[in-house]
């Protein structure tokens, strides 16, 4: 397989400022995707997509190629997750004629995704023929159990289940997309314009690997478990 791991890393964050660098566990968040995507043994190149060069920087020190600085129009909080992918693909393509088969979308925010878990998305597209894996994980709440507000503040069903789901244990098993890994053939990413074209197949991942950093106690949490992986590989 012909793979590119990219890595997006805007320089804007509301919830944490200057998050995909921020310290965790001894290293930026952004060393631990760029160090996991390297260790893998079936990635060409893992390349950064950046708007900010103090994140190139770090990124360059990691291991990583930073290639071009991505245009400040597609690094707004608006802006759709698929854009700086395809800016990415046709760059390289243009400036490098570089076009890989596979396009691996591995975000900073999920550091506590493993190698091992890169590597099965890959070998499982592979596999199946896939025109895209994506990383899931079991819902912590199952939608049946969701809930909604009424505009008179009456606590409705978000959707009625069976009558005779009364207990976890009754409902069929719910997936939420955990953001670590997004495998697409290039050709089918670029041709629907989609990081999920059919057929798409899902990857699963535990919930102490599904961990998405986005507000300072993700972060806090994700210290405490890589500090705790780490001392356990040490043992």
């Amino acid at each position: 397989m012909s793979v590119l791991a990219l890595v997006p890393a805007r320089g804007g964050s509301r919830g944490i400022p200057r998050k995909n660098i921020t310290p965790l566990a001894g290293k930026p968040l952004i060393a631990w995707t760029i160090e996991a995507a390297r260790a893998c043994g079936r990635i060409e190149r893992v390349v950064v997509s950046t708007d900010e060069p103090e994140i190139a920087d770090v990124a360059r020190t990691c291991g990583a190629d930073v290639p071009f600085l991505r245009p400040p129009a597609l690094a707004r909080d608006e802006t759709p997750g698929i854009d700086p992918v395809l800016h990415a693909v046709r760059w390289l393509a243009l400036e490098e004629g570089y076009r890989p088969e596979w396009v691996a979308l591995l975000q900073p925010t999920s550091p506590l995704r493993t190698t091992d878990d890169v590597r099965g998305a890959l070998a499982l597209a592979e596999d199946r023929g896939a025109a895209a894996v994506i990383s899931v994980t079991e819902a912590e709440h199952h939608p049946w159990w969701m809930k909604r507000i009424s505009r008179d503040g009456r606590l409705l069903s978000w959707s009625e289940p069976p009558r005779q789901a009364v207990r976890r244990q009754d409902l069929p098993p719910a997936y939420a997309l955990n953001g670590a890994v997004y495998v697409t053939r290039r050709r089918a990413l670029q041709a629907e314009i989609s990081l999920s074209p059919e057929p798409t197949f899902a990857y699963e991942m535990p919930p102490e690997r599904s961990l998405d950093i986005d507000t300072p106690w993700d972060l806090r949490l994700a210290e405490l478990i890589l500090r705790e992986r780490e001392a356990h590989a040490a043992a």
